[in-house]
């Protein structure tokens, strides 16, 4: 099969008409009863937010696609049941149940730091302001399990670029929204919060990188990182920050929750790379959830091409 750039994307006025075409045609009902991995559970909450954004009346049709090595979407059920969320729980079939009363208004971003043209964004300003997008991605957790999720958002660049970055700034910051009352899990001492997370300006700046404002059609619900969270597709899926409020441009390389954790464990780049294992276990193989078996797992998760220069001249063992 040809690989079809993943770069490639639909614009959602497009996605939007094909998912209600597909819905007209032939409603798929998620499936249930997925064996979830690394001792996640499904079922809960796979309706709509308690806050319903926009986009709604599309309903999720599970297996309709493929990613551009012919690997089917994962089911809508799991995506929305089986989250790694720690900021509510570390129970990945609880999040959802934990999340559902999170309040996504209001919600501003603010984006500063080095930049000539620092902003306060409106989560509604943000929706209008850039074009959304499909992105079809890989997610691959760096507990070794797998999802291919239909995403919706607008890259990351666009923002960085409207704010104009110094050419001091090296690195970007992410941070989460800090709300111990909505949030359970932060009442946590293991972990520092709120949850930081960051990459590299030119990372930030590569078209792969987005900020995800939904999948399947739908704006994100609260356990998948609503209003808005970064996906980045080579990195492990912990790199993917949610529920964003800041984000600096900054000199200095930023220290993550897990680097602050577990540095010996998370490193900074935590790209996806088969022949670095974790201290704990083997990363050469995956889990797809909702398959049986394994699959060998695709050096910077199958999107070698568009982001190995990045790494040129770099251990990669070094930065794990």
């Amino acid at each position: 099969m040809k690989k079809i750039p993943s770069s490639e994307i639909t614009p959602e006025s497009l996605y939007l008409s094909r998912r209600k075409f597909i819905t007209q045609a032939a409603l798929v009902t998620a499936g249930a009863g997925i064996l979830a991995a690394c001792g996640g559970k499904l079922g809960g909450n796979n309706s709509t937010s308690t806050e319903s954004n926009g986009t709604a009346g599309i309903t999720p049709i599970a297996g309709a696609q493929t990613d551009e090595y012919g690997r089917e979407l994962t089911e809508f059920d799991a995506v929305t049941n089986f989250n790694n969320f720690y900021e509510f729980t570390t129970d990945k079939g609880g999040v959802a149940r934990l999340s559902q009363d999170f309040k996504t208004r209001p919600w501003t971003v603010e984006v500063g730091g080095l930049v000539n043209n620092p902003k306060t964004y409106d989560i509604d300003d943000l929706l209008t302001r850039f074009q959304e997008e499909e992105r079809i991605y890989r997610l691959r957790c760096v507990e070794a399990w797998s999802m291919v999720i239909p995403w919706m958002g607008f890259p990351l660049n666009k923002l960085l670029k409207e704010v104009e970055p110094k050419a001091s700034a090296k690195y970007v910051r992410f941070e989460t929204l800090y709300d111990p009352d909505q949030m359970p899990g932060q009442n946590s001492s293991w972990y520092v919060w709120p949850y930081v997370e960051g990459l590299r300006v030119d990372e930030a700046m590569n078209d792969l990188a987005i900020i995800s404002t939904g999948l399947y059609g739908n704006r994100l619900l609260p356990q998948n990182g609503a209003p808005l969270r970064l996906v980045v597709p080579w990195k492990y899926g912990f790199k993917s920050i949610k529920s964003i409020v800041k984000i600096n441009l900054v000199e200095e390389m930023p220290t993550s929750l897990w680097m602050a954790a577990s540095p010996q464990e998370y490193g900074f780049y935590a790209n996806v790379n088969p022949e670095v294992d974790h201290p704990r276990w083997s990363q050469a193989s995956e889990r797809i959830i909702g398959e049986t078996g394994r699959k060998p797992t695709l050096m910077f998760n199958g999107y070698e091409e568009e982001v190995a220069s990045l790494y040129s001249g770099l251990d990669l063992r070094k930065w794990y």
